[in-house]
């Protein structure tokens, strides 16, 4: 059965599983309620997992990219973090977003207007490169414009979908941007994947404690769910003026940022993005930002954490195969 945080649990709780779970009177007052109402807190279908097994068992790495508080360049980090780590041609790679209410990465991508197609081996992703694919919601709206008004056990069927009918080959880093917050779809994702394998999460923050407080919340969320955390990215650290190379903080880190938050809870810190207003029009022109402005000392940030990403993935594949 599914862990479900806070509290304990009712004496009559009906259990996650239970068509009744959220709903039995035992539930009324449980800080679960709404929770295992929403059906995100059930334990897999045990053939629905080996079938979620099976699909996702030519996936090499799975990378989820999480934010306590949304605006904070989540969307941007997983969509540069794909195009880096496709920058190798010898790599496949996969972006998922599942963020269902607020599907950014279509534009982001470039990809805009696009629409999934079927084959006999399940929806074909739609491709940027040939070793980079991409899969969201915003291929299945007829507008861009077009509000998604789901509640959470829709939300949950989709990503089910997503992850049991998307054909993507074989792929040597799955890329999962999902919603800010600790919602029913970090649940669902987390739950679904626990089938194959997450290699861990990435959560992005900017420097100010009104960021850094949701962050806390993040980090609390992945230990509750055993989900690992490769480490923290710090979005919007500083601001270096492209005339006079001087650095200004825009957003001060009045706390001590995000560095200090990683030693108070000894979590890697895997660096400070500067701002740099590019990053903003490569996104709105869907190109890739590491490309287009390869000298940006954000670029050179970016850079540095993937390959910080790319080690702790590796290292945790030379592990599990020593454990084989």
């Amino acid at each position: 059965m599914a862990e479900v945080a806070g509290g304990p649990r009712p004496e009559d709780c009906p259990g996650t599983s239970s068509a009744q779970a959220g709903r039995a009177a035992a539930c009324q007052g449980c800080p679960n309620q709404r929770l295992c109402a929403s059906g995100a807190a059930a334990a897999p279908d045990p053939a629905e997992a080996a079938e979620l097994r099976e699909r996702l068992r030519s996936v090499k790495h799975t990378v989820l990219v999480l934010s306590g508080k949304g605006g904070v360049g989540k969307s941007t980090f997983s969509a540069l973090l794909a195009h880096g780590l496709a920058a190798d041609e010898a790599k496949q790679v996969a972006l998922l977003d599942i963020d269902i209410c607020g599907p950014s990465i279509p534009k982001m991508m470039g990809l805009e207007g696009e629409q999934v197609h079927q084959s006999g081996s399940g929806w074909s992703p739609v491709y940027v490169e040939e070793n980079l694919g991409v899969m969201s919601v915003g291929f299945l709206l007829s507008s861009p414009d077009d509000a998604v008004i789901w509640r959470g056990p829709k939300k949950n069927g989709l990503i089910k979908q997503f992850l049991r009918d998307v054909d993507w080959g074989e792929i040597d880093y799955l890329i999962v941007d999902t919603p800010p917050g600790t919602s029913d779809e970090h649940l669902s994702i987390v739950q679904y994947l626990s089938a194959a394998r997450i290699d861990g999460a990435v959560i992005i923050t900017t420097p100010q404690e009104v960021s850094l407080q949701d962050v806390r919340k993040e980090i609390n969320f992945c230990r509750k769910v055993k989900l690992p955390i490769i480490g923290v990215v710090e979005n919007m650290s500083g601001f270096i003026c492209p005339k006079c190379k001087n650095e200004s903080q825009i957003f001060p880190p009045t706390t001590g940022g995000a560095e200090k938050m990683c030693q108070n809870l000894n979590i890697s810190l895997l660096g400070k993005v500067p701002l740099d207003p590019q990053i903003g029009k490569s996104c709105d022109k869907g190109q890739s930002f590491l490309s287009e402005v390869p000298e940006s000392p954000a670029t050179a940030s970016y850079r540095s954490i993937i390959q910080r990403i790319q080690e702790y993935c590796d290292l945790q594949h030379f592990q599990e195969e020593k454990i084989i």
